[in-house]
């Protein structure tokens, strides 16, 4: 009975990793520059968090995606504008600095060589007042950072990066 429940478990386990990937979502990118990657990461989980109009979880990945970038070969504009988007004190605020922070982190992204993967470089035309916006992303989905649940699927895909 212990092998049956045990082996229900790692089953249910196993498919939950699967769920983790979604419907036509691939794996995370890699970069073969790890300080890049890890910086890479913050980035995302800054954009899911605009994404889901969540300030405080935004302002914490801003935070670490600041210092990560210290590491990373000419990070500092990009660094600059991470912090930007820490010391922003509205959503609206958070939003606007993410614009100039996915510009910096397109150069970066665009410059680095990927080990693995894709990178999508996403645009709204609608964001920042109707002058447009960019931001990258693991996935072709459009998931706007710049409008949330508000607009989530204005957007398009612009350029592949891999």
């Amino acid at each position: 009975m212990v092998l049956v429940s045990f082996g229900a478990f790692a089953q249910h386990d196993h498919g939950s990793h699967d769920d983790k990937k979604g419907m036509g979502q691939k794996m995370e990118p890699m970069f073969k520059d790890k300080d890049l990657g890890i910086a890479y990461g913050h980035y995302i989980h800054l954009k899911e968090a605009l994404v889901a109009s969540q300030t405080n979880e935004g302002r914490k990945a801003a935070t670490k995606l600041e210092t990560s970038l210290g590491s990373v070969d000419y990070g500092q504009e990009a660094k600059t504008e991470a912090a930007n988007v820490v010391s922003a004190t509205t959503l609206d605020g958070q939003r606007k600095a993410f614009a100039s922070l996915s510009n910096e982190m397109s150069t970066l992204v665009k410059g680095g060589e990927l080990s693995m993967g894709e990178v999508y470089l996403e645009y709204c035309p609608m964001a920042n007042n109707n002058a447009g916006a960019y931001w990258l992303s693991n996935q072709k989905e459009i998931k706007n950072p710049y409008f949330g649940d508000k607009m989530l699927k204005c957007g398009s895909v612009k350029e592949t990066i891999n």
